[in-house]
């Protein structure tokens, strides 16, 4: 029997909706919110306010681009957390009425631990080889910077994981200090390309076993564009392109020099990276690269599936109702610290 599962992520400024039959997946839709741009980063309010406006426009354009009504749906798949507390309302709420309506099943989802299978989703005939269990998993994101040993879709362990900021929220702050617009993770990317990695110099945090920190090189960055401003006020214009490609080679070789150091220590063979971050260019050619030359399997998902999307939130909801593992209407969402398996059950 083939199942259809629909899949809402709203955890934070994406209204994301999408539809997977079995393992493929047939439409994923995005809707962005660009209102946060002038505020250098997302405003809570605004952003719960614009799911309450996108989702239901979201939903729609998701079925009719599977070609499916509401009433072919067999499972929805939801973000439980971490985020926006505003924002996981409105997709919860959302996902809550549609099932009850049509007496379907829910799955809640903790949102971190989709991205580590986004690499496992499926595309129309473009089918490709996915991780065996078990391997390491770096998710890098905007939030969160964690190394996972991974046994098993529900076997997942935290290795290490950032003490204070996130490695997205580095390359965010970065864009910032040079005067680059929000979100300035992709530019910073962009502008590396033009620069020479190895113009400034910037420390690097000495943290213990697989832990991770990137203020104090926020911090760095931050000293060094204010010095030199004294001097030269056209010191950013001058060399934003070589302060873009050294912070950025800073903050990849933190990633990998970690990764492979526990990939080394447990013995993993296969390395999965996820999260938003996992989109930057250099990160993902500098995994691949490393991969090849030390012996390693290396997963990376698309470009359209780093960021947060319903697509991972419908796969690993897919995972579970097939273990017979759903969740209740009495869930809620949760910010941040919470383990969502407590709210599921079998059966």
């Amino acid at each position: 029997m083939s199942l259809i599962v629909m899949g809402i992520e709203t955890s934070c400024d994406e209204t994301s909706v999408a539809i997977l039959h079995d393992d493929t997946l047939i439409s994923n839709i995005t809707a962005t919110q660009d209102v946060h741009a002038s505020y250098g980063g997302v405003v809570p309010e605004l952003a719960s306010r614009a799911h309450t406006q996108n989702i239901i426009p979201v939903i729609h354009t998701a079925l009719q681009y599977a070609n499916l009504h509401k009433k072919d749906v067999n499972v929805v798949a939801f973000t439980l957390g971490p985020g926006l507390v505003g924002s996981l309302m409105v997709g919860i709420s959302f996902a809550k009425s549609f099932a009850q309506a049509l007496n379907l099943p829910i799955v809640a989802i903790d949102h971190l631990y989709a991205h580590v299978f986004a690499s496992f989703i499926q595309f129309p005939n473009e089918k490709h080889e996915v991780p065996s269990f078990p391997f390491l998993c770096l998710t890098a994101s905007g939030g969160h910077t964690q190394l996972l040993r991974v046994k098993d879709f529900t076997d997942i362990e935290i290795i290490g994981q950032t003490i204070d900021d996130a490695a997205g929220e580095a390359f965010d702050k970065a864009a910032k200090i040079l005067g680059l617009p929000y979100p300035g993770g992709p530019l910073i990317d962009e502008l590396a390309k033009k620069g020479n990695p190895f113009y400034f110099s910037f420390p690097k945090p000495k943290v213990a076993d697989f832990q991770f920190s990137f203020s104090g090189l926020k911090t760095s960055l931050l000293y060094l564009v204010r010095d030199n401003l004294k001097d030269d006020p056209g010191f950013i214009n001058k060399y934003k392109e070589h302060l873009a490609a050294s912070y950025q080679r800073t903050i990849i070789e933190i990633l990998t020099e970690k990764t492979f150091k526990a990939a080394e220590t447990f013995g993993f063979k296969n390395i999965v990276l996820a999260g938003g971050v996992s989109a930057n260019s250099e990160l993902r050619k500098t995994f691949i690269d490393k991969g090849k030359e030390l012996g390693y399997k290396i997963y990376i998902p698309p470009l359209s599936l780093t960021t947060d999307n319903g697509a991972m939130i419908a796969f690993l909801g897919k995972i579970l109702y097939e273990r017979g593992i759903t969740s209740s209407l009495d869930v809620k969402q949760y910010a941040t610290g919470e383990k969502y398996k407590k709210y599921h059950s079998k059966g």
